[in-house]
């Protein structure tokens, strides 16, 4: 699941920002994403890392289970 952080900037330079990184054919979302992986890397110990890898990759989507449900409800009304 992915979060927004808001960011205050001063309009002036958001604007100048945004302007010179599309000319670069660059969004400013991405590059701040980029960015906040660095951060996540830099500070988040390797091992609690990991650990958020594996309980990631373990969770079935809620999507999936939602689906799962209902065409099981489906079937069973059949």
């Amino acid at each position: 699941m992915k979060k927004s952080v808001t960011v205050s900037v001063d309009s002036e330079k958001l604007s100048a920002l945004e302007m010179y990184l599309g000319q670069k054919n660059m969004k400013l979302s991405e590059e701040l994403e980029k960015f906040a992986e660095q951060l996540y890397q830099k500070y988040v110990p390797s091992n609690v890392r990991e650990f958020i890898e594996l309980t990631a990759s373990k969770k079935p989507s809620r999507r999936t289970k939602l689906t799962a449900s209902v065409e099981s409800e489906n079937q069973s009304e059949q």
